[in-house]
């Protein structure tokens, strides 16, 4: 008769043969044949979970570490370890109107992953304080002397260049970025400044500097840079997900046959200053145009540029509108709003001969001022005294004309053309005086609601102006609100209303505008995006070097999840296994001993283990 032989040397060596006389007996299965199948079936179903679930796994891996990246980005305020030979380092020198400043960042050594931008934060010196240096005044007072520009600027680098390693030097960029006061120069004179810091930087500093990382920036560039900024820190940039964030369809700049990327939703930036107003925000979809004229005006206010380090890859590319609005801040609008109350009110009293504004006895009621509040504008030729009547809707209605809105389709102040903006699925945040507005006297920055600003707004103007200096005298307002925010806060109140409203057409049910000094507890300076922008290019040297490691490393990295509890668990059951299969030899070790004693046939019948004469070697 023909024998069929098992065995099996891992995990325990055993080994048994079978004659075909006895195989149909192994349809009535036994205890241990039912054992050893349910062993085999947890093993396959360990198999199983390494080999479906371990994709979720480290999917579930590589998210946590985004959100350690992101939280430590705008959390981390220890002193930068500068002993650390794959830290490096950056400059910016911000060339204001008012002064100059140097900003000094630095980062680790890129992971060698395309999908992924520098980990880029500012230095902290050994106190944990930002390492940053301002001097005045601005570089634009040396217009008229421009051999001094270079040593205008030594200061700045010096004090960096003792805060960065000497061996780091060589491959730290340093960028010269002039804004608004610079702009305002002829080009022959901005060309004079900025050639001799070209010529004679490079003579004093030995940091990684070119010809062109020296220029004067557009306001569009510059905001563009700050808009950068501030998603960077919100982590808008890291496109893994988690459940629940809000994303949006982008459709990539230029490839019109590309399928919609679905992405993490950036945030728009609104800021008022003193003097401007601008408003930053991505456009996710090709936009359409009402005529030709239009298409020409919003080239200029439409930038697209991709953030990542390879340009054929298209998951970093953006297309954000930029709109700086010159004489929309909030001390210029109240500046152009008293010339024409003085304007206006001297052409009236020389109509009808009166004589309104003219004395602290008649004076010329404003509604944007506190109830009572004595008030005194104009040159010393032409005074106009006024009193306030504290009335928010009214001066809401006279602050109207001064947005100069036009009737044609998506317009904003000025008749500027502005895209569509998706308010159902969007965020903005909203800084200096969108802050300074619903904070310093109002006390209710953060989250914004129209109705409860609105009426702490008219609460405020309402109120008799001794009552608002006896809540000032007692501390109740912010400790950096002084009395000009109070004289002008009702004003101001009513500005931020009608340009947010108004001029940019935000619905009154808007629910994702948060108002904010900080982020994160942070100042972000636009020299943070661009920094990020301007170095985007470098991480491709890391992953040219990530790449020479070969395919070993990269299949070690993408299975490092077996190192865990899930290989404790493979041994686990192979060594459970072994147990058994060991018990069961010792079991019929036992069994053939005792049959041998007892000359029944009987039991190895009841028991379907087999024929006593059956010759079975282990």
């Amino acid at each position: 008769m023909g024998r069929i032989s098992f065995s099996c040397l891992f995990p325990a060596s055993w080994h048994f043969s079978l004659s075909s006389q006895v195989l149909p007996r192994l349809l009535v299965p036994s205890l241990r044949q039912l054992l050893f199948i349910g062993l085999v079936l947890c093993l396959i179903g360990l198999l199983y979970l390494l080999l479906v679930t371990g994709k979720g796994h480290a999917s579930w891996i590589r998210k946590e570490n985004h959100f350690h990246r992101h939280l430590a980005r705008v959390t981390d305020v220890d002193a930068t370890d500068t002993s650390n030979p794959n830290l490096n380092y950056g400059l910016v020198v911000d060339c204001g109107s008012s002064g100059s400043r140097v900003f000094v960042y630095c980062w680790p050594r890129h992971n060698g992953n395309p999908h992924e931008l520098l980990d880029i934060q500012q230095m902290r010196d050994q106190h944990r304080k930002p390492v940053v240096m301002k001097i005045k005044p601005g570089i634009s007072e040396l217009a008229k002397t421009p051999e001094k520009a270079s040593d205008y600027i030594y200061p700045l680098l010096s004090f960096a260049a003792q805060h960065i390693p000497k061996n780091k030097h060589q491959e730290t960029p340093l960028y010269i970025l002039c804004t608004a006061g610079m702009r305002i120069l002829p080009e022959s004179q901005q060309e004079a400044l900025l050639e001799d810091l070209r010529t004679d930087i490079p003579v004093h500093f030995n940091f990684l500097f070119s010809d062109s990382h020296v220029e004067v920036i557009s306001g569009k560039q510059e905001g563009v840079y700050a808009w950068i900024g501030i998603n960077f820190v919100l982590g808008r940039f890291d496109h893994v997900h988690n459940d629940g964030e809000a994303v949006v369809e982008v459709h990539v700049p230029g490839n019109d046959q590309q399928e919609a990327l679905v992405r993490k939703r950036t945030a728009g930036v609104l800021d008022m200053g003193g003097v401007s107003t601008q408003i930053a925000y991505e456009v996710p979809k090709t936009v359409s145009f009402a005529s030709p004229q239009q298409e020409e005006v919003a080239k200029n206010l439409l930038a697209e540029f991709n953030l990542g380090c390879d340009a054929h890859r298209t998951e970093h590319v953006y297309r954000v509108y930029v709109s700086t609005f010159l004489g929309f801040g909030g001390n210029a609008a109240r500046q152009r709003y008293e010339e024409n109350l003085i304007r206006n009110t001297a052409t009236r009293n020389k109509l009808l001969g009166q004589h309104v504004g003219e004395t602290t006895e008649s004076p010329l009621l404003d509604p944007c001022l506190p109830t009572d509040l004595q008030d005194e504008i104009g040159q010393s030729t032409q005074k106009l005294h006024l009193r306030g009547t504290g009335d928010f809707d009214q001066c809401r209605q006279l602050l109207q004309p001064f947005l100069n809105r036009t009737n044609e389709t998506q317009t904003s102040l000025s008749g500027v053309y502005q895209p569509a903006i998706d308010y159902s699925n969007s965020q903005f945040y909203g800084f200096s005086e969108f802050y300074y507005c619903t904070e310093d006297v109002l006390r209710m920055g953060g989250d914004y609601n129209t109705s409860k600003y609105s009426q702490a707004a008219k609460s405020y103007c309402a109120t008799q102006w001794r009552t608002l200096r006896e809540r000032f005298d007692s501390g109740l307002y912010a400790s950096h609100a002084d009395l000009h925010r109070l004289k002008y806060q009702c004003f101001k109140s009513a500005w931020m209303y009608e340009v947010l409203h108004s001029g940019f057409s935000f619905p009154t049910n808007y629910k994702n505008l948060k108002t904010a000094l900080l982020v994160y507890d942070k100042e972000v300076q636009w020299t943070l995006g661009a920094i990020l922008y301007r170095t985007r290019f470098l991480p491709l040297r890391d992953i040219q070097q990530e790449s020479l490691k070969g395919l070993h490393s990269h299949w070690r990295h993408s299975f490092s999840f077996v190192n865990n509890h899930y290989l404790f668990l493979a041994c686990f059951f192979i060594v459970l296994l072994s147990i058994m299969l060991y018990l069961l030899r010792l079991r019929r070790i036992h069994r053939r001993a005792a049959q041998r004693c007892t000359p029944s046939s009987v039991p190895w019948l009841e028991e379907g283990l087999g024929s006593p004469t059956l010759p079975i070697n282990l």
